[in-house]
């Protein structure tokens, strides 16, 4: 663990959560767009896949909503999962002005590569917390990115001109967040 000069000046409650989102943000660095987490692809780019795996098909407008990001962001994710062709791009049947993404049969086949990658990986993690504390260590977490996303949503913090009054850049992720033990 380590100090900075900000930490020390702050009320050691909000230094506790500085210090957890800096360890937090440099523990997740293997799920960060740039880094390729299994088969050639970044964790986001496996968030997609099983999101358009879950569902059949997906409106890309659904995918805006679940990623948290704008629609040309929304595109830019996806393109190499297109030119890959894991994920084909079509005209909704019902609403010819929407676009809807389905899984081709490689992206499939990819997916389920890549579910076998995460399950080792988890369990990896899970390796490291003892059986018994699990529930109440992912509870917890789970709170926790709860919090600093409502935080972040109605921060009265400094306002960003570029990001729409937030302070945090993004939308929520309204997505069904199961308990998980």
């Amino acid at each position: 663990m380590y100090y900075t000069t900000m930490s020390k000046t702050m009320a050691r409650t909000s230094r506790d959560a500085f210090l957890l989102i800096s360890d937090l943000w440099r523990a997740l660095r293997c799920c960060q767009q740039d880094e390729t987490f299994c088969a050639g692809l970044t964790f986001g780019q496996f968030r997609i896949l099983d999101a358009v795996a879950d569902r059949g098909r997906l409106k890309l407008s659904d995918l805006h909503d679940f990623l948290a990001v704008d629609k040309s962001t929304t595109t830019r994710l996806i393109r190499p999962l297109v030119q890959r062709k894991l994920i084909a791009q079509e005209r909704s049947h019902a609403d010819s002005r929407a676009a809807e993404l389905k899984l081709t049969d490689q992206g499939n086949m990819i997916h389920r590569r890549v579910q076998d990658c995460f399950e080792k990986f988890s369990e990896a993690v899970q390796a490291k917390i003892p059986a018994k504390e699990r529930g109440r260590v992912y509870s917890g977490a789970r709170l926790f990115a709860q919090a600093l996303q409502q935080a972040c949503n109605g921060s009265s913090l400094r306002r960003s001109k570029t990001s729409g009054g937030k302070v945090c850049h993004g939308r929520r992720d309204n997505r069904n967040t199961e308990k998980t033990t």
